[in-house]
């Protein structure tokens, strides 16, 4: 199964922070610049990559768009904690 969100206010390395207290472990993108993060799970990986979005005028926020992949009902139950840690960070 694969899921793809994007979510607002929080950098990328924040995103693979959230992820390894999840129970994932970071196997690609370890520099903030890398253009893509990957961090991989027991049933699941998920990708990460982050842009600055314009939210009008001349105001920005880091977007980071997350594809979550892996077994069917360890990515609904990642996508759900994830969502929740993400939305009290800012988005």
């Amino acid at each position: 199964m694969r899921r793809e969100k994007a979510f607002r206010g929080i950098s990328k390395r924040l995103a693979v922070h959230y992820l390894e207290n999840l129970g994932g472990e970071l196997v690609a993108g370890e520099r903030e610049d890398d253009a893509e993060a990957r961090v991989a799970g027991e049933d699941w990986t998920v990708t990460l990559s982050a842009e600055k979005v314009s939210v009008g005028g001349s105001m920005q926020l880091t977007e980071v768009s997350v594809a979550f992949e892996g077994e069917a009902d360890a990515v609904e139950e990642l996508v759900e904690k994830f969502s929740q840690k993400a939305m009290r960070a800012g988005g």
